[in-house]
């Protein structure tokens, strides 16, 4: 594991250099450079994936305990904000979430779990991969669902400041609100059904509560995304239910994850 640590290190500085670049542009003492903080934040994806390589036990294996799982996410996480950002301004999001990759991918190296599956299960890793997908995006959409509940906080009592004083127009932020939920329920949908089809049976004992959890997140979402279609749902409504959908699909997996691995293990 040891040969993987240059990487790892090297990830944390370019998520930090990208993540600072970020922070000073929203304090407005340095310029924009977009296409300078994608490439930090490119050379940070390539050198966690390099080192999530190694920590995961790939080709071979799948390790996946708690902190490799949060670090896989971390890592969907950047790359969803660099990929969206040529269409959507998310860049701001980098402020916060660069440095938790970072942080996230020197604790697995520090503290590895031993949680493998063998990597011959084509289609239980096809489920996985396609479940932390979602997990990516409706975590993003949580963030940008906080962001949105202070900028409308803000605007209402005419106070605009700090952070919220360069975010884009709120029409923009709920639109992207939207975008990243109906592209999370897209992949959950996927995910949910994989499960029923590579697992033999998704109600044993010791997955009944991530199945129903999950389930009771995609039909929260899935409530959100049609009452914003039909009713014109938005604003604080869209929070609220972002945030108890994405409260959900946490519980389901790191929930029983962080229980299993550090608590009863």
């Amino acid at each position: 594991m040891a040969a993987f640590l240059p990487f790892t290190l090297l990830a944390a500085a370019f998520y930090l250099a990208g993540a600072s670049w970020v922070w000073l542009r929203l304090a407005r003492k340095v310029p924009e450079r977009a296409m300078l903080v994608r490439m930090l934040g490119l050379g940070a994806l390539l050198t966690h994936g390099f080192a999530l390589y190694g920590h995961l036990g790939l080709p071979l294996d799948l390790n996946l305990g708690f902190l490799e799982a949060a670090s896989l996410v971390s890592w969907l996480i950047c790359a969803f904000i660099l990929l969206s950002s040529l269409r959507h301004p998310t860049l701001n999001l980098a402020a916060a979430l660069f440095p938790m990759a970072a942080l996230l991918g020197i604790l697995t190296h520090i503290s590895s779990g031993d949680v493998r599956m063998p990597r011959s299960e084509d289609g239980l890793f096809f489920h996985i991969l396609a479940s932390l997908s979602a997990y990516s995006l409706f975590a993003l959409a949580s963030v940008q669902a906080l962001l949105l509940a202070m900028q409308n906080h803000q605007l209402k009592h005419r106070h605009v400041r700090g952070l919220i004083s360069v975010l884009p127009p709120l029409q923009t932020m709920e639109r992207l609100l939207f975008d990243l939920l109906l592209a999370g329920q897209l992949l959950l949908t996927v995910g949910i059904l994989s499960g029923f089809l590579f697992f033999d049976d998704m109600f044993a004992r010791g997955l009944m509560h991530k199945t129903l959890l999950s389930m009771a997140a995609w039909l929260t979402f899935g409530l959100l995304l049609i009452g914003h279609w039909r009713l014109g749902w938005r604003g604080m409504t869209a929070v609220r239910w972002t945030l108890g959908g994405s409260l959900l699909l946490l519980l389901a997996y790191f929930g029983s994850k962080f229980v299993l691995q550090f608590i009863l293990g």
